[in-house]
């Protein structure tokens, strides 16, 4: 990862960008993404794409599209409700896991820009019950953002319908490790960047079209990737996104899979994920000798890659997933050589594509 690399990454990793207010982090995403292609256009809710064109096949005919996508969206709170003596309640955006959430400092998102204010945490000292309390539910959480009534609150510019998130930044970890929140899925913006950056700057470019696409809402169902699928109508879709890295204490094997942090990007094969595809993902890995780790999906995968498989008349995808610690908190953490051999990987798929490949299922 070089300095400019680094630089994008971690500004990208702190820019707040909740689920319906992505476009902070959607302007810097798209001002690295120009730099390495022909063309960065957005669409009405905030979903961004660059282009890099292909060669052409035969004559005037473009080779094939590939659509190469990641969420740009983080989990976070709104604010519910101000209460007379100035305190807010939350509702959750995305799957904010409240557990965790009281004694922790919020960034909200105001009209006067950043204000901060602490989830409230009552001394376990006076709290009644202690000995037998659960998680708190959402509309128990009340935030102090240092007002003595609603009045103040205006003034401070803030009103039910803001959003919220942890304050807390990412920060390098160990020898190689990154630590933060919102990793999920701020590293796969990066991660496609950076596959653009070195399609760009290869010798020659792809036979295939590649959109690398940055899509806002898929902590609430997958919108954005749903709308720009309909949009950009791909020949084939690579989706990246994170998955349970479950090799820490107190995971169930037999219930979540075995994954490794540092073991390499992770396939799953299943539902949504087009054989012919996978078996195209595999031989490339195993040509560039990446290793991979493997997941299955009974039922969806619970990733963007459930709303493109199936616009129009069906379009091949595969789900390619980056091995992630402590998803949906703010101690997020991955490990950079997974994400060097992600990279690599999708680069090398790109490049493997050929006008005379075709994926459908013959019968």
């Amino acid at each position: 990862m070089n300095a400019a690399s680094k630089k994008f990454l971690f500004d990208l990793l702190n820019t707040p960008s909740p689920t319906g207010f992505e476009i902070e982090g959607q302007r810097k995403w798209a001002k690295y993404a120009k730099k390495f292609s022909d063309s960065v256009e957005n669409d009405a809710y905030g979903t961004a794409w660059a282009t890099l064109n292909g060669k052409v096949a035969t004559g005037k005919k473009p080779g094939p599209t590939i659509m190469l996508e990641a969420h740009a969206d983080e989990i976070g709170y709104i604010v519910k409700h101000v209460t007379s003596e100035g305190f807010l309640h939350l509702d959750r955006i995305g799957g904010s896991d409240v557990a965790t959430a009281r004694g922790r400092k919020l960034a909200i998102l105001g009209d006067k820009g950043e204000i901060h204010g602490i989830i409230g945490n009552t001394a376990i000292h006076i709290r009644e019950g202690r000995d037998s309390e659960k998680a708190p539910r959402i509309h128990e959480l009340y935030v102090d953002i240092g007002a003595s009534n609603d009045k103040e609150v205006e003034k401070m510019g803030i009103r039910i319908g803001h959003p919220a998130v942890y304050v807390d930044s990412a920060e390098p970890f160990g020898k190689k490790r990154i630590v933060g929140r919102a990793l999920d899925n701020r590293m796969g913006g990066y991660i496609i960047a950076e596959v653009l950056a070195s399609l760009f700057k290869a010798k020659s470019r792809p036979d295939a079209t590649l959109y690398a696409v940055n899509a806002v809402q898929e902590e609430i169902g997958g919108y954005g990737a749903k709308m720009v699928t309909h949009r950009l109508m791909p020949d084939l879709a690579i989706v990246l996104d994170v998955t349970h890295s479950t090799d820490t204490p107190g995971i169930e094997k037999s219930k979540h899979g075995h994954v490794t942090l540092g073991g390499g990007p992770s396939l799953t094969h299943g539902t949504c994920n087009h054989p012919h595809l996978v078996e195209r993902l595999m031989q490339v890995a195993k040509r560039a000798r990446i290793p991979l780790q493997h997941e299955s999906s009974s039922r969806y995968s619970g990733t963007d890659t459930d709303q493109i498989y199936h616009v129009g008349e069906g379009i091949p995808s595969a789900l390619v997933s980056l091995p992630l610690r402590y998803m949906h908190s703010i101690v997020e953490m991955v490990d950079l050589d997974d994400v060097q051999k992600v990279i690599d990987l999708l680069s090398a798929f790109v490049r493997s594509i050929k006008p005379s490949d075709h994926f459908g299922v013959k019968l």
